[in-house]
């Protein structure tokens, strides 16, 4: 079994201009890693609608997944993000028999969040993948107490996301 890490959506970013939207995941224990996944503008659109609890007048394709499911009477229990690879993040939606269905990041997370399962990242992908977000001395823990980032903090880490390409993700030994 591949050891998971929960993880929660912290938020979208768009890095540059020449770049697309990124999902913005945070592991939710103790650790300060943060993975960014680039995912094109639509599904940006629909992971922020996801996210805000937003119902449009007709189902879009992740509602029409989740209600197809349920019409065959499946749900779904949790999301993976399980590999990296060639560059491209490939993630599971894990049913409530344990069956898997592939799909994309994008469209599994925006599942997750309308169904409100767990999110999970292998800990492989965050290993390769994940920035450390780290707190400089004197600094207050961000978030305070209750854990959840300042504003402050998700500038920083904007502006940390401004300075990357797509080509800092890539592994230097596939080249």
């Amino acid at each position: 079994m591949i050891p998971m890490v929960a993880v929660r959506v912290q938020g979208l970013a768009v890095v540059a201009q020449e770049v697309a939207p990124v999902v913005l995941l945070r592991e939710e224990t103790g650790s300060r890693r943060w993975l960014a996944i680039t995912i094109g503008a639509p599904e940006a659109q629909e992971l922020a609608a996801a996210q805000e609890h937003v119902v449009s007048a007709r189902p879009g394709t992740v509602e029409l997944i989740i209600d197809v499911l349920g019409a065959l009477g499946q749900q779904v229990e949790r999301v993976e993000i399980t590999q990296l690879e060639d560059s491209i993040f490939h993630a599971d939606l894990v049913l409530g028999d344990g069956v898997r269905v592939s799909a994309r990041p994008s469209d599994a997370i925006a599942i997750g969040l309308r169904t409100q399962v767990p999110l999970e990242v292998a800990e492989a992908v965050l290993d390769e993948a994940a920035v450390d977000v780290t707190v400089a001395a004197g600094e207050e823990m961000p978030g305070g107490e209750s854990g959840e980032p300042s504003e402050d903090e998700i500038r920083r880490f904007r502006d940390l996301l401004d300075e990357v390409s797509p080509e800092d993700f890539r592994d230097p030994g596939t080249e």
